[in-house]
């Protein structure tokens, strides 16, 4: 019976933190016996992280993310004319919301239960199309423009003040460098014009096995330098002492295209890259293959957090084509931002194509469109 399952549940909430597959159980099974309120208050209770602590108290569990398949769930079990249309609208739209917060792509099977929960309300003539979205933005369905990927002023601003306080000054940053490698660092960039491009050098170095790192780093720093672009280069300390793979007169040529700050061998990249990217402005972009995601982390509000991901899709290049002795391509840069959205008479919902494989740097080409008639 699902109510014995519902009841262990509570009970294991008085011992421990219960896994984000034991409440999708309970829901599934609420559900699917027609008890939509009680799978609505343990959707909240997953999410918010609300549901109290192991210790008996009233601390705030942490948050849990649902699976596809608990979320598909509802919106097969409370479609219309299943549930009442009008009681579960707001709390579907909320689940929506949750997928958009949190940068969250359904599959195809789920994309394909959102379609069916919107055709089947009754009286809205709703309709839904897969399609893709053009480089402007614009949706090959319905023409809606999406929104756009660029953060305005205010928001820069905001991202900048939070990277710089929470990331950069955190206590976390020293985990992977020093104080005083940070503040030598923090100098150099001052002291320079704003870069146009800053490149991790290691990331970059090993896209290929083809030739030695160094040509790699070279080939990939001269086609930017062509451009007429102002580059700086992060790397470390070991490259510059003439090895196989890492040749002097390659680092050499590397320096005058553009400039480069070698850090301790035992130093990480990335706090270093952050901060000369936005220090150096909002038209500044940054090359590597890095998710980011520690420093997403640290960032203590979803806010924050939902600009870091915005700012990080619209100015993260990454190298879609190299050939050593040929072609430098780097992946188009969309104008739009990739999460679900709506203007009241649209939805446009990204979603993973089964068996199609993307990096977790990549975002999905694929869309639902729902259009009001």
């Amino acid at each position: 019976d699902w109510r014995e399952a519902a009841a262990l549940l509570d009970a294991l909430k008085r011992l421990v933190t219960p896994s984000a597959r034991n409440y999708g159980d309970v829901m599934a099974a609420a559900l699917r016996h027609g008890e939509a309120e009680t799978a609505w208050a343990l959707y909240r209770e997953m999410v918010e992280g609300n549901g109290g602590n192991g210790n008996g108290g009233n601390n705030a569990r942490p948050r849990l993310r649902p699976s596809q398949e608990t979320l598909q769930s509802f919106f097969d079990c409370c479609r219309p004319p299943l549930q009442q249309h009008t009681e579960h609208t707001a709390k579907i739209h909320a689940i929506l919301s949750y997928l958009r917060d949190g940068h969250e792509y359904p599959g195809e099977r789920a994309v394909h239960s959102i379609r069916l929960w919107f055709e089947s309300i009754p009286d809205e003539k709703w309709e839904g199309r897969y399609t893709t979205i053009s480089n402007s933005g614009k949706c090959r369905s319905c023409n809606t423009l999406l929104e756009s990927i660029s953060l305005s002023e205010e928001e820069y601003s905001e991202l900048r003040k939070r990277v710089l306080n929470d990331v950069i000054q955190g206590n976390d940053v020293f985990k992977k460098t020093t104080p005083l490698e940070l503040e030598h660092f923090q100098a150099f960039v001052k002291r320079r014009p704003p870069f146009d491009v800053v490149i991790d050098g290691l990331n970059v170095a090993n896209i290929s096995a083809k030739v030695s790192q160094s040509k790699t780093l070279l080939d990939v720093v001269s086609h930017l330098a062509q451009q007429g672009l102002r580059l700086l280069v992060l790397g470390r300390k070991h490259m510059l002492r003439g090895t196989r793979s890492w040749d002097r007169n390659h680092m050499a040529a590397v320096q005058k295209y553009a400039d480069c700050f070698f850090t301790e061998d035992i130093s990480e990249d990335d706090p270093f890259l952050l901060y000369a990217t936005i220090q150096s402005g909002n038209h500044c972009r940054f090359l590597s293959r890095d998710l980011m995601r520690d420093h997403k982390a640290c960032l203590v509000d979803t806010s924050t957090q939902r600009l870091f991901f915005k700012w990080q899709r619209g100015h993260q290049l990454v190298l879609s084509t190299y050939n050593p002795w040929g072609k430098i391509k780097f992946e188009i840069m969309p104008q739009y931002d990739t999460i679900v959205q709506t203007t009241g008479d649209t939805w446009h919902i990204p979603y993973d194509e089964e068996g199609v494989e993307r990096c977790s740097y990549e975002v999905p080409h694929k869309w639902l469109c729902l259009k009001k008639h």
